[in-house]
Protein backbone atom coordinates (compact mmCIF):
# COMPACT_ATOMS: atom_id res chain seq x y z
CA UNK A 1 0.00 0.00 0.00
CA UNK A 2 2.85 2.14 0.59
CA UNK A 3 4.61 1.61 -3.09
CA UNK A 4 0.98 2.38 -4.49
CA UNK A 5 0.73 5.60 -2.34
CA UNK A 6 4.24 6.63 -3.35
CA UNK A 7 3.06 6.00 -6.71
CA UNK A 8 0.27 7.80 -7.10
CA UNK A 9 2.41 11.00 -5.27
CA UNK A 10 5.02 10.46 -8.09
CA UNK A 11 2.26 10.23 -10.35
CA UNK A 12 0.57 13.56 -9.26
CA UNK A 13 3.94 15.39 -9.29
CA UNK A 14 4.36 14.01 -13.33
CA UNK A 15 0.85 15.08 -14.06
CA UNK A 16 1.76 18.39 -12.16
CA UNK A 17 4.24 19.99 -14.92
CA UNK A 18 1.23 18.89 -18.12
CA UNK A 19 -0.93 21.24 -19.63
CA UNK A 20 -4.55 20.98 -17.72
CA UNK A 21 -6.11 22.61 -20.75
CA UNK A 22 -6.22 19.55 -22.63
CA UNK A 23 -3.89 16.27 -23.48
CA UNK A 24 -2.34 15.73 -26.76
CA UNK A 25 -2.94 12.13 -28.78
CA UNK A 26 0.59 10.94 -27.03
CA UNK A 27 -0.75 12.03 -23.60
CA UNK A 28 -4.10 10.21 -24.11
CA UNK A 29 -2.25 7.28 -25.10
CA UNK A 30 -0.44 7.15 -21.67
CA UNK A 31 -3.55 7.64 -19.64
CA UNK A 32 -5.16 4.98 -21.85
CA UNK A 33 -2.00 2.92 -20.82
CA UNK A 34 -2.75 4.28 -16.90
CA UNK A 35 -6.20 3.31 -16.76
CA UNK A 36 -5.74 0.19 -18.11
CA UNK A 37 -3.04 -0.86 -15.54
CA UNK A 38 -4.82 0.18 -13.03
CA UNK A 39 -8.26 -1.39 -13.97
CA UNK A 40 -6.80 -4.41 -15.77
CA UNK A 41 -9.46 -7.29 -15.02
CA UNK A 42 -12.70 -5.28 -16.17
CA UNK A 43 -10.85 -4.15 -19.69
CA UNK A 44 -9.66 -7.84 -19.99
CA UNK A 45 -13.00 -8.99 -19.28
CA UNK A 46 -14.55 -6.63 -22.01
CA UNK A 47 -12.19 -7.60 -24.32
CA UNK A 48 -12.55 -11.34 -23.36
CA UNK A 49 -16.34 -11.34 -23.72
CA UNK A 50 -17.16 -8.90 -26.34
CA UNK A 51 -14.41 -7.76 -28.27
CA UNK A 52 -12.61 -10.89 -29.30
CA UNK A 53 -15.67 -12.90 -30.25
CA UNK A 54 -16.14 -9.74 -32.19
CA UNK A 55 -13.24 -9.86 -33.91
CA UNK A 56 -12.76 -13.80 -34.61
CA UNK A 57 -16.19 -13.27 -36.57
CA UNK A 58 -15.08 -9.74 -38.49
CA UNK A 59 -11.65 -10.78 -39.08
CA UNK A 60 -11.75 -13.64 -41.11
CA UNK A 61 -14.48 -12.33 -43.10
CA UNK A 62 -16.33 -15.74 -43.86
CA UNK A 63 -19.71 -14.49 -42.94
CA UNK A 64 -19.36 -12.70 -46.23
CA UNK A 65 -20.04 -14.25 -50.14
CA UNK A 66 -17.60 -13.35 -52.13
CA UNK A 67 -19.35 -13.04 -54.89
CA UNK A 68 -20.87 -9.92 -53.43
CA UNK A 69 -18.28 -7.91 -53.55
CA UNK A 70 -16.83 -8.92 -56.92
CA UNK A 71 -20.44 -7.63 -58.01
CA UNK A 72 -20.38 -4.80 -56.80
CA UNK A 73 -16.46 -4.12 -57.64
CA UNK A 74 -17.72 -4.63 -61.11
CA UNK A 75 -20.56 -2.31 -61.09
CA UNK A 76 -18.14 0.54 -59.76
CA UNK A 77 -15.41 0.43 -61.84
CA UNK A 78 -18.34 0.16 -64.63
CA UNK A 79 -19.51 3.74 -63.34
CA UNK A 80 -15.83 4.93 -63.05
CA UNK A 81 -15.51 4.43 -66.62
CA UNK A 82 -18.16 6.25 -67.77
CA UNK A 83 -17.37 8.99 -65.71
CA UNK A 84 -13.97 9.39 -66.89
CA UNK A 85 -12.10 7.81 -64.81
CA UNK A 86 -9.41 5.55 -66.02
CA UNK A 87 -9.19 2.04 -65.04
CA UNK A 88 -5.74 2.18 -63.53
CA UNK A 89 -5.06 -0.79 -60.69
CA UNK A 90 -5.26 1.86 -58.21
CA UNK A 91 -8.79 2.73 -59.30
CA UNK A 92 -9.87 -1.14 -59.24
CA UNK A 93 -7.97 -2.05 -56.03
CA UNK A 94 -10.07 1.10 -54.53
CA UNK A 95 -13.01 -0.23 -55.84
CA UNK A 96 -12.24 -3.86 -54.87
CA UNK A 97 -11.73 -2.69 -50.89
CA UNK A 98 -14.80 -0.13 -50.94
CA UNK A 99 -17.01 -3.00 -51.95
CA UNK A 100 -16.05 -5.56 -49.65
CA UNK A 101 -16.34 -2.77 -46.76
CA UNK A 102 -19.66 -2.21 -47.72
CA UNK A 103 -20.73 -5.66 -47.77
CA UNK A 104 -18.96 -6.46 -45.42
CA UNK A 105 -20.45 -3.92 -42.99
CA UNK A 106 -24.37 -4.51 -44.41
CA UNK A 107 -23.94 -7.84 -43.45
CA UNK A 108 -22.11 -7.77 -40.11
CA UNK A 109 -25.06 -4.55 -39.13
CA UNK A 110 -26.39 -6.55 -36.63
CA UNK A 111 -23.20 -7.46 -35.20
CA UNK A 112 -22.36 -3.86 -34.74
CA UNK A 113 -25.43 -3.17 -33.05
CA UNK A 114 -24.96 -6.12 -30.66
CA UNK A 115 -21.56 -6.95 -29.53
CA UNK A 116 -19.53 -3.67 -31.12
CA UNK A 117 -22.32 -1.30 -29.40
CA UNK A 118 -22.19 -3.26 -25.85
CA UNK A 119 -18.33 -3.03 -26.14
CA UNK A 120 -18.23 0.74 -26.46
CA UNK A 121 -20.63 1.18 -23.57
CA UNK A 122 -18.31 -0.86 -21.52
CA UNK A 123 -15.53 0.71 -22.12
CA UNK A 124 -16.99 4.02 -21.67
CA UNK A 125 -18.41 3.14 -18.16
CA UNK A 126 -15.35 1.53 -17.30
CA UNK A 127 -13.17 4.57 -17.61
CA UNK A 128 -16.11 6.62 -16.18
CA UNK A 129 -15.75 4.30 -13.25
CA UNK A 130 -11.90 4.62 -13.20
CA UNK A 131 -12.10 8.60 -12.75
CA UNK A 132 -15.01 8.67 -10.66
CA UNK A 133 -12.45 6.46 -8.11
CA UNK A 134 -15.57 3.42 -8.61
CA UNK A 135 -15.26 -0.49 -9.07
CA UNK A 136 -16.63 -1.79 -12.40
CA UNK A 137 -18.91 -4.50 -11.43
CA UNK A 138 -20.54 -6.53 -14.41
CA UNK A 139 -24.05 -6.82 -13.01
CA UNK A 140 -24.14 -3.24 -12.58
CA UNK A 141 -23.06 -2.36 -15.94
CA UNK A 142 -26.08 -4.51 -17.13
CA UNK A 143 -28.63 -2.53 -15.27
CA UNK A 144 -27.31 0.59 -16.49
CA UNK A 145 -26.84 -1.06 -20.02
CA UNK A 146 -31.02 -1.60 -19.63
CA UNK A 147 -31.97 1.60 -18.75
CA UNK A 148 -29.90 3.44 -21.63
CA UNK A 149 -29.92 1.30 -24.36
CA UNK A 150 -32.46 3.06 -25.92
CA UNK A 151 -30.52 6.04 -26.53
CA UNK A 152 -27.39 4.76 -27.18
CA UNK A 153 -29.02 2.65 -30.21
CA UNK A 154 -30.59 6.06 -31.23
CA UNK A 155 -26.77 7.45 -31.10
CA UNK A 156 -25.98 4.72 -33.29
CA UNK A 157 -28.05 4.73 -35.99
CA UNK A 158 -27.96 8.45 -36.40
CA UNK A 159 -23.71 7.62 -36.59
CA UNK A 160 -24.31 5.19 -39.08
CA UNK A 161 -26.56 7.36 -41.02
CA UNK A 162 -23.92 10.06 -40.77
CA UNK A 163 -21.25 7.93 -42.60
CA UNK A 164 -23.23 6.73 -45.14
CA UNK A 165 -24.76 10.42 -46.26
CA UNK A 166 -20.91 11.21 -46.38
CA UNK A 167 -20.13 8.25 -48.17
CA UNK A 168 -23.46 9.07 -50.53
CA UNK A 169 -22.44 12.67 -51.10
CA UNK A 170 -18.92 11.64 -52.14
CA UNK A 171 -19.55 9.41 -54.68
CA UNK A 172 -21.81 12.19 -55.79
CA UNK A 173 -19.33 14.41 -56.18
CA UNK A 174 -16.60 12.60 -57.31
CA UNK A 175 -19.17 11.15 -60.29
CA UNK A 176 -19.89 14.80 -60.92
CA UNK A 177 -16.65 16.46 -61.32
CA UNK A 178 -15.42 13.42 -63.39
CA UNK A 179 -17.89 13.56 -65.71
CA UNK A 180 -17.86 17.34 -66.46
CA UNK A 181 -14.16 17.07 -66.82
CA UNK A 182 -14.68 14.46 -68.99
CA UNK A 183 -16.91 16.40 -71.06
CA UNK A 184 -14.72 19.05 -71.29
CA UNK A 185 -12.53 16.53 -72.94
CA UNK A 186 -9.66 16.53 -69.71
CA UNK A 187 -6.71 14.05 -70.10
CA UNK A 188 -7.15 10.32 -68.67
CA UNK A 189 -4.09 11.67 -66.08
CA UNK A 190 -6.01 14.90 -65.16
CA UNK A 191 -8.91 12.78 -64.48
CA UNK A 192 -7.42 10.46 -62.73
CA UNK A 193 -5.15 13.53 -60.04
CA UNK A 194 -8.61 14.93 -59.50
CA UNK A 195 -9.90 11.60 -58.61
CA UNK A 196 -7.33 11.21 -56.10
CA UNK A 197 -7.51 14.96 -55.09
CA UNK A 198 -11.14 14.30 -53.85
CA UNK A 199 -10.55 10.99 -52.24
CA UNK A 200 -7.73 12.71 -50.12
CA UNK A 201 -10.01 15.65 -49.04
CA UNK A 202 -13.05 13.23 -48.66
CA UNK A 203 -10.57 11.17 -46.32
CA UNK A 204 -9.88 13.73 -43.69
CA UNK A 205 -13.68 15.01 -43.83
CA UNK A 206 -14.86 10.81 -43.40
CA UNK A 207 -12.02 10.86 -40.47
CA UNK A 208 -13.55 14.25 -38.87
CA UNK A 209 -16.92 12.32 -39.29
CA UNK A 210 -15.86 8.97 -37.58
CA UNK A 211 -13.96 10.85 -34.78
CA UNK A 212 -17.71 12.74 -34.12
CA UNK A 213 -19.74 9.80 -34.17
CA UNK A 214 -17.48 7.32 -31.79
CA UNK A 215 -17.36 10.70 -29.46
CA UNK A 216 -21.32 10.54 -29.62
CA UNK A 217 -21.76 6.99 -28.64
CA UNK A 218 -19.42 7.81 -25.34
CA UNK A 219 -21.82 10.67 -24.93
CA UNK A 220 -25.57 8.97 -25.16
CA UNK A 221 -23.34 6.53 -22.15
CA UNK A 222 -22.30 9.17 -20.06
CA UNK A 223 -24.85 11.94 -20.25
CA UNK A 224 -28.76 12.31 -21.08
CA UNK A 225 -28.68 13.16 -23.96
CA UNK A 226 -29.00 10.99 -27.46
CA UNK A 227 -29.59 11.12 -31.27
CA UNK A 228 -29.06 14.40 -33.80
CA UNK A 229 -28.20 15.98 -29.66
CA UNK A 230 -25.46 13.80 -28.96
CA UNK A 231 -23.67 14.34 -32.46
CA UNK A 232 -24.37 18.02 -32.28
CA UNK A 233 -22.58 17.56 -28.17
CA UNK A 234 -19.64 15.68 -29.72
CA UNK A 235 -19.14 18.18 -32.41
CA UNK A 236 -19.26 20.83 -30.23
CA UNK A 237 -17.07 19.35 -27.56
CA UNK A 238 -14.01 18.40 -30.31
CA UNK A 239 -13.85 21.99 -31.61
CA UNK A 240 -10.00 23.00 -31.53
CA UNK A 241 -9.16 19.40 -30.50
CA UNK A 242 -9.53 18.27 -34.23
CA UNK A 243 -6.09 17.66 -34.88
CA UNK A 244 -5.75 15.26 -31.46
CA UNK A 245 -8.62 13.52 -32.72
CA UNK A 246 -7.01 13.01 -36.28
CA UNK A 247 -3.86 11.56 -35.11
CA UNK A 248 -5.79 9.41 -32.87
CA UNK A 249 -8.07 7.77 -35.68
CA UNK A 250 -5.10 7.94 -37.86
CA UNK A 251 -2.95 6.00 -35.42
CA UNK A 252 -5.89 3.23 -34.83
CA UNK A 253 -6.27 2.73 -38.59
CA UNK A 254 -3.06 2.16 -39.10
CA UNK A 255 -2.71 -0.31 -36.65
CA UNK A 256 -6.01 -1.85 -37.52
CA UNK A 257 -5.06 -2.09 -40.97
CA UNK A 258 -1.58 -3.66 -40.48
CA UNK A 259 -3.35 -6.63 -38.35
CA UNK A 260 -5.58 -6.83 -41.22
CA UNK A 261 -3.00 -6.95 -43.55
CA UNK A 262 -1.06 -9.57 -41.82
CA UNK A 263 -4.31 -11.61 -41.62
CA UNK A 264 -4.98 -11.78 -45.25
CA UNK A 265 -1.82 -12.65 -45.94
CA UNK A 266 -0.56 -15.20 -43.58
CA UNK A 267 -3.75 -16.69 -42.69
CA UNK A 268 -6.39 -16.05 -45.38
CA UNK A 269 -4.05 -16.26 -48.53
CA UNK A 270 -1.33 -18.40 -47.31
CA UNK A 271 1.44 -18.52 -49.97
CA UNK A 272 4.12 -20.62 -48.10
CA UNK A 273 4.47 -23.53 -45.99
CA UNK A 274 1.94 -26.14 -45.16
CA UNK A 275 -1.06 -24.12 -43.53
CA UNK A 276 0.47 -25.73 -40.17
CA UNK A 277 1.19 -22.28 -39.11
CA UNK A 278 -2.36 -21.09 -39.82
CA UNK A 279 -3.23 -22.87 -35.91
CA UNK A 280 -1.76 -20.62 -34.03
CA UNK A 281 -1.12 -17.24 -36.18
CA UNK A 282 -4.92 -16.85 -36.87
CA UNK A 283 -5.73 -16.55 -33.01
CA UNK A 284 -2.71 -14.54 -32.33
CA UNK A 285 -3.47 -12.14 -34.75
CA UNK A 286 -7.48 -11.91 -33.53
CA UNK A 287 -6.06 -11.39 -30.39
CA UNK A 288 -4.07 -8.71 -31.32
CA UNK A 289 -6.74 -7.41 -33.42
CA UNK A 290 -9.16 -7.20 -30.53
CA UNK A 291 -6.26 -5.21 -28.21
CA UNK A 292 -6.32 -2.16 -30.82
CA UNK A 293 -10.06 -2.41 -30.91
CA UNK A 294 -9.80 -2.36 -27.10
CA UNK A 295 -7.68 0.51 -27.24
CA UNK A 296 -9.08 2.74 -29.65
CA UNK A 297 -12.27 2.42 -27.95
CA UNK A 298 -10.45 3.65 -24.61
CA UNK A 299 -8.32 6.53 -26.08
CA UNK A 300 -11.97 7.60 -27.51
CA UNK A 301 -13.58 7.45 -23.84
CA UNK A 302 -10.74 9.35 -22.74
CA UNK A 303 -10.67 11.65 -25.10
CA UNK A 304 -14.16 12.63 -24.08
CA UNK A 305 -13.06 13.44 -20.97
CA UNK A 306 -10.02 15.49 -21.79
CA UNK A 307 -12.34 17.52 -24.08
CA UNK A 308 -14.72 18.11 -21.44
CA UNK A 309 -12.27 19.22 -18.68
CA UNK A 310 -11.11 21.80 -20.75
CA UNK A 311 -14.51 23.12 -22.37
CA UNK A 312 -15.26 26.08 -19.90
CA UNK A 313 -18.62 26.88 -21.59
CA UNK A 314 -19.89 23.00 -21.42
CA UNK A 315 -23.20 23.06 -19.56
CA UNK A 316 -23.10 23.62 -15.92
CA UNK A 317 -19.62 23.75 -15.66
CA UNK A 318 -19.73 19.93 -14.49
CA UNK A 319 -18.98 16.51 -15.50
CA UNK A 320 -21.76 14.54 -14.24
CA UNK A 321 -20.75 10.87 -13.42
CA UNK A 322 -23.43 7.77 -14.99
CA UNK A 323 -21.42 6.24 -11.51
CA UNK A 324 -22.84 8.66 -9.55
CA UNK A 325 -26.58 9.52 -10.98
CA UNK A 326 -27.63 6.02 -10.74
CA UNK A 327 -26.01 5.26 -7.51
CA UNK A 328 -23.91 2.16 -8.66
CA UNK A 329 -21.35 2.17 -6.27
CA UNK A 330 -19.47 4.01 -3.18
CA UNK A 331 -16.70 2.00 -2.98
CA UNK A 332 -13.32 3.82 -3.53
CA UNK A 333 -10.29 2.83 -5.78
CA UNK A 334 -7.04 3.74 -5.46
CA UNK A 335 -6.94 4.33 -8.91
CA UNK A 336 -4.37 7.71 -9.86
CA UNK A 337 -5.91 10.82 -11.49
CA UNK A 338 -5.14 13.60 -13.88
CA UNK A 339 -5.61 16.64 -11.93
CA UNK A 340 -7.39 18.26 -14.91
CA UNK A 341 -9.46 16.07 -14.44
CA UNK A 342 -10.06 14.80 -10.99
CA UNK A 343 -10.62 18.01 -9.23
CA UNK A 344 -13.64 18.35 -11.19
CA UNK A 345 -15.14 14.88 -10.40
CA UNK A 346 -13.98 15.46 -6.72
CA UNK A 347 -16.34 18.73 -6.88
CA UNK A 348 -19.28 15.83 -8.20
CA UNK A 349 -18.27 13.94 -5.19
Amino acid sequence: MEKLEDYVQGFDAESSDSDHHGMGALEILRETVRILRYNLSSFMAIAAFLICPLCALLLPNFLVDQSLPRRLSDRLMLLARSSGIPLVPFVSKSCQKFSETVISSAICFPLYVTLLLLAKAAVAYAVDCTYSRKKAHSSKFFMLIMKIWGRVLSTYLWACMVIVGCVIFFLVILVGVSTTFSALGSSDDFQLYMAVFEGLVFSVAFANAVIICNMAVVISVLEDISGLGALLRSSNLIKGRTQVGLMIFLGSTIGMAFIEGLFEHRVKNLSYGDGSSRLWEGPLLVVMYSFLVLIDFMMTAVFYFSCKSCRTDAPGGELHSIVDSTALSNEAVPIPIQPQMSEEFRHNQ
